[in-house]
């Protein structure tokens, strides 16, 4: 009787268990299926608010005037209201214009309302941020290029470098070749796209004028100097310091636009302190500067910096009228651990200044509206012969040291309107002035937040940048 009652026990104790691991079991199996109900009405609450969006563009309140959450009863077809959704939105803007909207959406089922499931996304345009390189004219990159992120042309494109993303050109063919095409083992054709759609650099172009309304009403401005422009250093506390430049030196270079020149003039010889400390608005982080513009220094904050729209004449200019140009003079770094992101406008030319770093660093999103992002060539001893005469192409003794460069290393994306590079080399394929190596990467973090005024390259709107959590 002892044996049957100690057997009974073990056996009843043996069941008990087995019950309660199905009964759990199916609890668990339960509440994972009404989660993953849960998931599919969040993931119906941020499509409706994208067509919303797309039928009432701008408007963060559902339509409402009022703060959120924002609930919407869901609808199965064939079982009625199961569930609901709860909309969170805020808004990115500066000065006063929608950048981009963030929207949460937390949903759950009527049958289960403790598994939820909560979905984030951004709801913007896709910028020139997602590119290493969009360039409107054929360009070549050389072999010690080494490229993290997307690569367009839209003419023909040479890839000698080394490469993780695809490479795109808007045409079938380029030099007799494909219109991607490599001449080393560097790159990889398997990630060559051609032909593709061309980017309208109609539709990158930035409104000069209606950017340096919006810098004279709340961000930054400084109009035309009469000298040979200012110097712009960004301080690690989000502060800036303006000089202007008063004297540059002339000396040779050559350009595949002007060839052999004395009208460049990156060198500064001296300057004056216009503004030291001078606070962003962050608000409305705009900056203009009606005047060829250097800049250095570390960015700690989301800013935009323009420079066009000069007409002073100026006899060190291109053309007829003063420089738009932006020279990049020294290094140029985000804050480390900050939400940082610049965009840097010319009208013309984007430059890699003379006197630089021989390791250089150049973070930001580079935009050469008209002209190109690049580097001189520069020469200690060149020269020809015209005639009887021989001109000589050397630079002063005192950047003599400048001609060739270690490397640049770039965080972010060039948009260039005209080819340009930042090494040249022989016929032979020898380095002969810039940088000998060269290392760039397209920013993550400024393709989900970018800074203000970054052109867009589509006009389409997109969810982007999903998150699940639950």
């Amino acid at each position: 009787m002892i044996l049957v009652l100690v057997m009974g026990s073990v056996f009843l104790l043996i069941v008990s268990s087995f019950i309660g691991y199905v009964v759990t079991q199916n609890q668990v199996v339960n509440f994972r299926h009404e989660q993953q109900r849960a998931t599919e009405i969040a993931e119906a609450g941020l499509n409706y608010y994208r067509w919303y969006l797309a039928h009432y563009p701008g408007d963060v309140t559902n339509g409402t005037g009022l703060p959120g959450p924002y609930v919407h009863e869901y609808k199965d077809p064939e079982g009625g209201t199961i569930g609901e959704f709860s909309l969170d939105i805020s808004s990115n803007e500066y000065c006063g214009d929608i950048a981009s909207i963030d929207i949460t959406s937390t949903g759950h089922t009527y049958e289960d309302p403790d598994a939820i499931a909560r979905i984030s996304a951004r709801y913007k345009q896709p910028t020139v941020a997602d590119y290493s390189f969009i360039n409107n004219a054929s360009v070549r990159y050389g072999s010690t290029r080494v490229i993290t992120g997307p690569v367009h042309g839209n003419q023909g494109v040479r890839m000698d470098g080394s490469h993780n993303s695809f490479v795109g050109a808007g045409v079938p063919t380029f030099d007799g070749n494909d219109g991607v095409y490599t001449t080393t083992a560097n790159a990889t054709p398997g990630l060559f796209r051609f032909p593709i759609s061309p980017i309208d650099f109609t539709g990158l172009t930035i409104d000069m004028v209606q950017m340096r309304s919006r810098a004279q009403s709340d961000g930054i401005y400084f109009g035309p100097t009469g000298q040979d422009g200012y110097r712009l250093e960004f301080n690690s506390n989000g502060t800036i310091d303006v000089y202007e430049v008063t004297q540059t030196q002339n000396y040779w270079s050559y350009s595949a636009v002007d060839e052999w020149h004395t009208g460049e003039r990156n060198y500064i010889r001296n300057e004056t302190l216009l503004n030291a400390g001078l606070a962003i608005n962050p608000a409305c982080p705009v900056l203009f500067f009606e005047d060829k513009l250097w800049i250095e220094g570390q960015v700690s904050q989301k800013v935009a910096v323009g420079v066009g729209l000069n007409i002073t004449p100026n006899p060190y200019g291109s053309g007829p009228n003063g420089q738009n140009n932006i020279v990049i003079q020294n290094n140029l770094a985000y804050v480390p651990n900050s939400d940082a992101g610049l965009v840097a406008i010319a009208e013309q030319d984007i430059d890699v200044g003379i006197e630089v770093q021989n390791n250089m660093k150049a973070d930001g999103i580079f935009i050469a509206q008209n002209g190109r992002f690049g580097r001189d060539r520069y020469c200690t001893s060149c020269g020809e012969y015209i005639g009887w005469y021989y001109y000589s192409y050397g630079l002063p003794w005192y950047l003599d040291q400048y001609v060739s460069r270690d490397s640049l290393n770039r965080l972010g994306s060039v948009v260039s309107n005209l080819g340009g590079g930042t090494e040249w080399v022989s016929g032979a394929g020898t380095h002969v002035s810039g940088f000998r190596s060269r290392v760039t990467s397209f920013d993550r973090n400024q393709v989900d937040n970018p800074p203000p005024l970054t052109p867009t390259t589509n006009d389409v709107y997109e969810l982007q940048d999903w998150q699940q959590d639950g």
